[in-house]
């Protein structure tokens, strides 16, 4: 089914211990959460140095269900981002994924 979902990328400020949003997004999609998810987070730190920061996702559904991803989630080495859930990103992380 298809529906539009949000999601935020999120870095921990280790010092003050808080969430701070460095993205959002929404799409339209039939896509799972989880995945959609992924394809965000590794997308937006393909390229990065991120070393030392701790990045997640969460991504929140019309009927209030909320996906926390992490960059444990990525460590899969044979994951690689559904060509229909790439599509349904917006062009600098689709582009990041290519």
């Amino acid at each position: 089914m298809t529906s539009c979902v949000r999601w935020e990328i999120l870095m921990h400020e280790r010092f003050s211990d808080v969430w701070i949003c460095k993205d959002f997004g929404r799409a339209t999609t039939s896509a799972d959460p989880a995945e959609l998810g992924r394809a965000v987070l590794g997308a937006y730190l393909a390229g990065r140095d991120s070393r030392g920061e701790t990045f997640r996702v969460v991504v929140r559904t019309p009927n209030g269900c909320q996906t926390v991803i992490t960059a444990g989630h990525l460590t899969d080495p044979g994951w690689k981002a559904d060509p229909a859930i790439r599509q349904a990103l917006p062009a600098y992380l689709r582009n990041a994924l290519a």
